[in-house]
């Protein structure tokens, strides 16, 4: 896992940004009209960056109405106040009587309706004002100047000192890794062991050894084998996309997690757990829920510590800084023509729909093999592969496999030949943890056995 250097928030100075927006976002105040049917008037108020509403007891916000889903909506901040997210509720969520899916709240009063159930929200004083231009913190290996990153990066602090099992919630791109990584670095356990997990890879049948292990003999040709739990004791596990783990396994994580214990096949007495649990996925869990994909008692388990990422569109007032921070890490500080006025105001008109991760690939790739111009409009990326072959006789898991390691080995055979066989250099420009790294190379017969560097 990659480890900054940074310890604290540190200035970064940069030219002043070239786009204005404003950061401001006020408090929400929310009042319970109607609940279930009958007339309520209690109140509460959002004073951090994500609300869950939901018949479920562990929503910030609980309705005691039978039309509400277990987990009904979010409300959210953004970079122009809150918007209101449905997740995938069975009767929906209407916001001034308009059935809507995501929508920005018109405050300073709005109502909306959920089941049998009516919520005014209110807007009552605004927020932190606008960060000095010019001055972009840096938080071990983030960046960001706006108002939002700044409650993540003292979200992300304080979580850290605590010591229970935390999710990260964001889109692709967005960074969770990088938090992960921080997190642990802050914590008590930041020189203790730390096994990655990559939940979208498992298979049912390899989950519980994965998680778990297993003695010699626990099933016929048995040898042993360390699960992650024990791997990592002492220290902490990453479960990487936590979506993605089979509906099968999740009661056995959500037992350990609970109890504090696991079960190694073979063995008759359970084991101590002794590790942190971080969990990153991005999905919308609550959708996974209300569909029946996800278990709702493991999500809260999870999420009793929670960190929400935001995309870069809800921070757009980051890209110089973001720009410059790459410019400065390709050690291409002359490249001054991608933080002129007319270059940001064209990023800044571009959605991004991969996030960071694709701000900071424009920049390499204008940089390093000057295949996209400041003339050329932007465009999302796309895989620059033909799509395989779809095989409607194999089950859309196996298919989805199939498709992810061909993916996965084509990586990896160019980016060990990149690094020359180095795994270290190679972990280092991928992003992900060397022993990872090192695990999936053995996984395809990449390597065999090879120390690693």
């Amino acid at each position: 896992m990659k480890r900054p250097d940074s310890d604290a928030i540190e200035p970064r100075t940069t030219r002043p940004l070239g786009i204005s927006l404003d950061r401001t976002t006020p408090r929400l105040e929310l009042e319970v009209v109607r609940e279930g049917g009958t007339l309520s008037g209690r109140k509460v108020v959002l004073d951090g960056d994500v609300l869950r509403i939901g018949s479920a007891p562990s929503n910030e916000l609980v309705l005691n109405d039978p039309l509400v889903s277990r987990v009904h909506c979010q409300l959210r901040t953004h970079r122009k106040g809150w918007r209101v997210v449905d997740t995938g509720s069975l009767n929906g969520t209407r916001l001034a009587g308009v059935s809507i899916r995501d929508a920005d709240l018109a405050l300073p009063e709005c109502r909306l309706e959920l089941g049998d159930s009516v919520i005014v929200a209110r807007a009552t004083q605004p927020g932190p004002g606008p960060s000095q231009p010019g001055i972009a913190p840096t938080f071990g290996g983030l960046v960001g100047a706006s108002a939002i990153m700044r409650r993540l990066f003292a979200r992300i602090d304080r979580v850290a000192k605590a010591d229970g099992d935390l999710l990260i919630e964001g889109e692709s791109g967005t960074g969770k890794e990088l938090i992960a990584a921080e997190v642990v670095r802050r914590s008590a356990r930041r020189d203790k062991p730390v096994y990655i997990v990559d939940c979208g890879a498992l298979r049912a049948q390899d989950a519980s050894n994965e998680l778990f292990g297993h003695t010699k003999g626990a099933f016929p040709g048995a040898e042993p084998r360390v699960g992650a739990f024990d791997a990592a004791r002492g220290g902490v596990v990453l479960l990487d996309e936590i979506g993605d783990l089979p509906v099968d396994i999740q009661p056995l994580l959500l037992r350990a997690l609970g109890e504090r214990e696991f079960r190694v096949a073979g063995e008759a007495q359970p084991r101590k757990l002794d590790a942190r649990v971080i969990a990153t996925t991005n999905r919308r869990l609550e959708d996974e829920i209300n569909q029946g994909r996800f278990r709702e008692d493991l999500y809260f388990r999870l999420s009793v510590l929670r960190i929400d990422v935001p995309p870069l569109r809800e921070h757009m007032e980051d890209i110089e800084v973001l720009v410059a921070a790459f410019l400065e890490e390709l050690k291409a500080g002359d490249r001054t023509e991608l933080l002129s006025r007319e270059s940001l105001a064209q990023l800044a008109r571009h959605t991004w729909p991969g996030n960071v991760r694709e701000l900071r690939n424009y920049v390499e790739r204008y940089v390093v093999a000057d295949d996209v111009g400041l003339d050329r409009p932007l465009r999302a990326e796309r895989a620059s592969e033909p799509a395989s072959e779809i095989d409607i006789t194999m089950s859309f898991r196996r298919s989805k496999e199939r498709v992810l390691a061909d993916f996965e080995v084509r990586y990896l055979k160019a980016l060990l030949a990149w690094a020359g066989g180095n795994v270290s250099k190679a972990s280092r420009q991928s992003g992900m943890d060397r022993m990872y790294l090192h695990r999936l190379l053995q996984r395809y017969g990449i390597v065999r056995g090879a120390p690693l560097d």
